[in-house]
């Protein structure tokens, strides 16, 4: 073949440049046509949109045509023309192509529908079919919008360790990190677990928040974001949980409940508008192939404001909603935390918008949320969303010594690990606050895909691994 420099197709199908010689590679994604003319349909996931090469039968090879076969992979050299048909403005008249890989019949992704369920099962291709594709470039800008958005916003991205002697939630589902080996763990004589001579000389673990370094971050730059994996050993089977997922962790100092429900609006805000700005060709598609309303609902975010609400007039909301007759699953009253159902029915059936809800019970929330002066709320922010439930969870911390100590003695949190993070509290303390993204929920809102499974390369839940 001639050596041409390749064009990707998101940019050959911008071109206006007809009768240039172009090369193109990619994956065939469909092949039609008569004895005469073959029409293949190329992508190389730059965009959503394949390139139409028109193949004229009888100058190629019969060999070589027989294995442009769907999953194929092709290097295309031809002429550039304007398309007559409808669909896609250009393409290309081939000229010489090369398969660089075979694909045999046994590929998986024919040109039928497949489930999400057989999808994962092949997960390692899955990224070739549109859906994915969509959600994986979809993905990438809200990566690209987070680190910008920070960034404009004085931010400093800070790297919070993964292996961490500590548990910022305090629930204990975490992965133990070892070098030991497991059928042979030394014990002492009470039958605990000897670290001594493990790689870290104690028991550590993979993270499940960045929030409590950052916290140490913010009190010396200012405001910091952390941005990166985090992992919860909990067996939950559910469509919105994942034992491997990523964290968008924002702290700031000197920054009140007021403000930093401000924050959490604008943020998410930004990003919505960064996806419908930068995504649309695949926001269409899957508003077409998964979501109708997908579109609708992102624009809507965008045009009101946030409803903010006090957990006690939530509950009343609830509980006034059961007197008329629906039907929760779970049972509401002052205390309890709310399930998804709860959350959702307060977002998409009473205000018909996201809620930042505030002022939960303590004994419902982490140590480290400031507490009221009535002694018996926190000032934690949860932001509800439309088909997700939280997505966002934040809170003024406590930045009194004393009151934090005592929360913590209060609740009988193991803190051996943690006089570091008391600290910060005896070393100029100072008001601040911040809130955990899971970024994998925004992109499930953000795509309307139904499982957060299908919104991350290789899914890690209980049970599977793989991949």
């Amino acid at each position: 073949m001639e050596n041409i420099r390749r064009t990707k197709v998101v940019d050959v199908l911008k071109r206006t440049d007809f009768g240039a010689l172009v090369n193109v590679k990619g994956w065939v994604r469909t092949r039609r046509g008569s004895k005469k003319v073959s029409f293949i349909a190329l992508n190389d996931g730059s965009i959503i949109h394949n390139v139409q090469i028109v193949v004229d039968l009888e100058s190629f090879d019969e060999n070589l045509l027989k294995d442009i076969t769907t999953g194929a992979c092709l290097s295309v050299n031809g002429v550039l023309t304007e398309s007559v048909g409808s669909g896609q403005a250009v393409e290309i008249q081939a000229r010489e192509i090369e398969v660089l890989g075979i694909a045999d019949n046994t590929y998986p992704l024919q040109k039928k529908g497949h489930s999400m369920e057989f999808l994962r099962e092949v997960a390692h291709l899955r990224m070739r079919t549109n859906t994915f594709g969509a959600v994986m470039r979809i993905r990438h800008n809200m990566a690209i919008a987070i680190h910008t958005y920070f960034h404009e916003h004085g931010f400093f991205y800070f790297n919070s360790p993964i292996i961490t002697a500590s548990d910022c939630e305090g629930a204990g589902e975490m992965f133990q990190v070892t070098t030991q080996n497991l059928y042979d763990l030394k014990k002492d004589d009470d039958g605990k677990i000897k670290y001594d001579d493990d790689f870290f000389g104690k028991m550590t673990s993979l993270t499940v928040s960045g929030q409590l370094e950052g916290e140490t971050a913010a009190t010396a730059l200012g405001a910091i974001y952390t941005f990166g994996p985090t992992f919860r050993a909990e067996n939950s089977n559910t469509p919105r949980h994942l034992a491997e997922f990523w964290m968008v962790e924002p702290e700031v100092a000197f920054i009140d409940l007021n403000d930093l429900m401000d924050l959490e609006e604008d943020f998410i805000k930004y990003c919505v508008k960064w996806a419908l700005d930068n995504c649309m060709d695949d926001l269409q598609f899957l508003n077409n192939m998964i979501d109708k309303t997908l579109i609708e609902r992102l624009q809507g975010v965008l045009k009101e404001d946030f409803i903010r609400l006090p957990y006690t007039e939530g509950i009343r909301i609830l509980e006034e909603a059961v007197k008329n007759g629906h039907k929760f699953e779970f049972p509401v009253s002052w205390g309890t935390d709310l399930a998804s159902e709860h959350e959702r029915y307060l977002v998409e059936h009473h205000f018909k918008r996201p809620v930042i809800m505030i002022d939960y019970p303590k004994e419902i929330k982490a140590f480290y949320m400031k507490i009221n002066e009535d002694g018996k709320t926190v000032q934690g922010t949860d932001v509800l969303f439309p088909s997700i439930g939280e997505i966002i969870g934040g809170s003024v911390r406590e930045e009194n010594y004393d009151k934090l100590k005592h929360e913590i003695d209060t609740r009988g949190i193991p803190m051996k690990d943690m006089w570091w993070y008391l600290d910060t509290r005896r070393y100029g303390s100072c008001p601040h606050g911040g809130f955990g993204l899971g970024f994998e929920r925004l992109i499930l809102f953000v795509t309307g895909m139904a499982n957060i499974r299908d919104v991350i390369p290789y899914p890690r839940t209980p049970g599977n691994a793989n991949f």
